[in-house]
C-alpha cells in the first residue's frame, strides 16, 4: 500500500486511544521521544497519549493494566525484551492491541517484526492499523510472543552484559555464546501433547512461536505465529565443530540442519537432569529443571505492517519504515 493511501487510511477511521510504556533507562532522551510520538500520532488525527514509565520493580505490567483500565485501543510498547514481555502480559485475552517501539539492543519480536530500532515504523504500523491475532506462549503463567528456551540460549543470555549489548549491539550475544560452547549438554526428557517422552543429550531446547533469531538469523523456517502449534528445537551438538556445522546451515537456510531436531506441538514439557537457566523472549526467568509450554490460541492483537495475508511479518516492514519517516516529518512541522 502506497503511503498517502495507508496514512489517510488510519485517518479516515475513528481515531484509536493509545498509552506508551516506556522503560526510561533504554531511551536516550525521553523528552525527545514524548515529543515526537505525541506530534506524529497528532499528525495522524489521533488524541495525546497517556504516558507510563517502568520501574524496576514493575517493568510493565502494572502500568499497562493501568493504561488498559483508562479505555486505550493500543499500547506501544517502547523498551527492550522485558518490557514487551511485561505488557504482553497484560494484553494476553484482551482486544487491545500491541504495537513495538523497540528501543533495546536485542529485543526478539521487534527481530521477528523486521522492525529493528525504528521507532517511525512502529508508529507507522500502529496508524495505519494492521493487525494480526497471534498464538502466544505460556509458561507458568508468563507468557511469551517468540520462544521460550532452556539451556545454552538462556546460559548466552546471562553471559551478555548490558554494557556491551549498549556498545555493539546484538552481536554482543555472540561473545556471550562463545563462552558456554564448549559446556557439557543436559540430559533432558521431551514430552510432546501426550506422546512418550523424548530423551536426548541436548545443549539447549527451543519452543517457539516465530523463528527469526537476533541478527535477522531464521531457526525455523516453518514457524507461524498463528498456527495453533509450538515449534519444538533440540539442539544436541557435543563439539565445536558441530557448533559450526549447525550455524553454517542455519545461515544458509538449509532444509537439513544437523544436530538440531525439530518437532510440534501444542503443550511441551521439558525436564533436565539438573537445574537450568531458562528464558522467555529473550529475557531472563527463574532457573528450574523443568519447563512447561502450552499455546494460548489468538491470544494477542498485535500491530504489524501487512495483515494476515502476510505469513512472515517481517514482510513490508522496510515500506512501513518510510512511511513512518513520512509521518513523524508531518508531525514534526509547526
Amino acid at each position: 500500500m502506497a503511503h498517502t493511501c495507508a496514512v489517510e487510511a488510519g485517518r479516515q477511521a475513528q481515531p484509536l486511544r493509545s498509552a506508551v510504556v516506556v522503560n526510561p533507562v533504554k531511551v536516550a532522551d525521553l523528552d525527545e521521544l514524548r515529543r515526537t510520538v505525541d506530534d506524529t500520532l497528532a499528525a495522524a488525527g489521533w488524541p495525546e497519549p497517556l504516558w507510563f514509565e517502568t520501574t524496576v520493580d514493575d517493568p510493565g505490567r502494572g502500568q499497562t493494566e493501568q493504561a488498559l483500565a483508562a479505555g486505550v485501543d493500543v499500547v506501544f510498547a517502547c523498551g527492550g525484551d522485558g518490557t514487551v514481555r511485561a505488557c504482553v502480559d497484560a494484553l494476553v485475552g484482551t482486544e487491545v492491541a500491541l504495537a513495538v517501539l523497540p528501543q533495546g539492543t536485542g529485543n526478539l519480536l521487534a527481530a521477528n517484526l523486521g522492525l529493528s530500532n525504528e521507532l517511525a515504523a512502529g508508529l507507522a504500523v500502529a496508524v495505519e492499523r494492521g493487525r494480526r491475532l497471534l498464538d502466544i506462549g505460556e509458561v507458568d503463567g508468563q507468557h511469551f510472543a517468540v520462544m521460550a528456551g532452556m539451556g545454552f540460549d538462556a546460559q548466552m543470555l546471562a553471559a551478555t552484559s548490558e554494557t556491551t549489548k549498549r556498545r555493539i549491539g546484538w552481536p554482543a550475544y555472540v561473545v556471550g555464546a562463545v563462552r558456554h560452547l564448549r559446556d557439557r549438554p543436559m540430559r533432558v526428557s521431551i514430552r510432546l501433547d501426550d506422546q512418550q517422552p523424548l530423551r536426548r543429550r541436548a545443549r539447549s531446547v527451543l519452543v517457539a512461536n516465530v523463528g527469526r533469531l537476533q541478527g535477522g538469523v531464521v531457526l525455523l523456517t516453518d514457524a507461524e505465529p498463528d498456527d495453533g502449534y509450538l515449534d519444538v528445537a533440540v539442539l544436541t551438538p557435543h563439539a565445536l565443530r558441530h557448533w559450526l556445522a549447525l550455524g553454517w546451515a542455519v545461515i544458509r537456510r538449509r532444509d537439513r540442519v544437523p544436530r538440531m531436531e525439530v518437532y510440534r506441538a501444542r503443550r511441551v514439557e521439558i525436564t533436565s537432569n539438573r537445574t537450568q537457566p531458562r528464558e522467555l523472549d529473550g529475557d531472563l526467568i527463574e532457573p528450574g529443571r523443568v519447563l512447561r509450554v502450552q499455546i494460548r490460541r489468538r491470544a494477542l492483537w498485535l500491530c504489524v505492517p501487512r495483515p494476515e495475508q502476510a505469513p512472515d511479518l517481517t514482510e513490508d516492514a522496510a515500506a512501513a519504515a518510510e512511511r513512518g519517516e513520512h509521518l513523524v516529518e508531518e508531525g514534526s512541522q509547526p
